[in-house]
């Protein structure tokens, strides 16, 4: 007996779901035209939209189309998210621009290269992976300011159809900023090493994470590297160093 109430039980409360989840999509169906109407309007309002379409059901817009750039398509959609009675959006627009991986990887690199030069340039590194027009940034910055710029760089370049995320923001920690300051004046402060700071688009990069440090970027010779590691190395406060800077025109 008592299975059986459990039994009708489950099945009242399964019906009393079905029923509540029916009713809300029928809410939301209601005002499909309304907010078709209204997204339309929306998008219509700016010329990079032009090609673009939105379609509503059940409260969920579907957007089509084309755009130039990555950071259109993200635009569009947080447009017609702001609508009222919207449930959510489903982004299918496509970025018609197309660039060549191996052009669009060495262009998105220059341009991560300068980006925040005279802020925190020395302590971010930033690197770019393309295929089929897919940007996957990976590495790690100081702070979130450093991360956002570089994901608004990439979402405005030509030929980025679409963005994958993977950089590491370190902690806050006046502790790691110590060693960050100590390790610029140690490798910059030496002689051979001075002249990386000439181009910011070639420094060093100096990257700390809890007390760890790492070197990236690229450097002329075998020599340079390892006198940027043994000045690594000397930084107080460091727990462990990570050379893994490149010699130019080496594999």
């Amino acid at each position: 007996m008592k299975t059986v109430t459990r039994l009708l039980g489950s099945v009242i409360v399964l019906a009393t779901l079905s029923v509540g989840a029916l009713a809300q999509s029928a809410s939301a169906a209601r005002y499909d035209a309304a907010i078709q109407a209204k997204a339309s309007e929306h998008l219509a309002e700016k010329r990079q939209f032009q090609n673009v379409q939105a379609a509503a059901e059940d409260g969920i817009v579907t957007l089509t189309g084309k755009v130039d750039l990555l950071q259109q398509k993200l635009d569009a959609a947080k447009s017609v998210r702001k609508i009222e009675k919207v449930q959510g959006v489903r982004n299918l627009i496509a970025v018609s621009t197309t660039v060549p991986d191996d052009t669009l990887a060495a262009q998105l690199q220059r341009k991560l290269y300068y980006d925040r030069v005279g802020y925190d340039n020395l302590f971010n590194y930033v690197a770019v992976s393309v295929k089929d027009g897919l940007v996957t940034l990976s590495g790690d910055t100081r702070n979130y300011v450093a991360h956002d710029s570089a994901l608004a760089i990439a979402n405005r370049m030509p030929g980025v159809k679409d963005l994958v995320d993977n950089i590491a923001v370190a902690p806050v920690s006046t502790f790691d900023d110590s060693i960050r300051l100590r390790a610029a004046r140690a490798i910059y402060g030496d002689s051979v090493l001075r002249r990386y700071a000439i181009d910011p688009a070639r420094p060093i990069r100096i990257v700390v994470d809890h007390g760890k440090l790492s070197l990236y970027g690229t450097v002329d010779n075998t020599m340079d590297k390892q006198i940027a590691g043994i000045k690594a190395n000397q930084v107080f406060g460091a727990f462990s160093v990570q050379n893994h800077l490149q010699v130019a025109n080496q594999s």
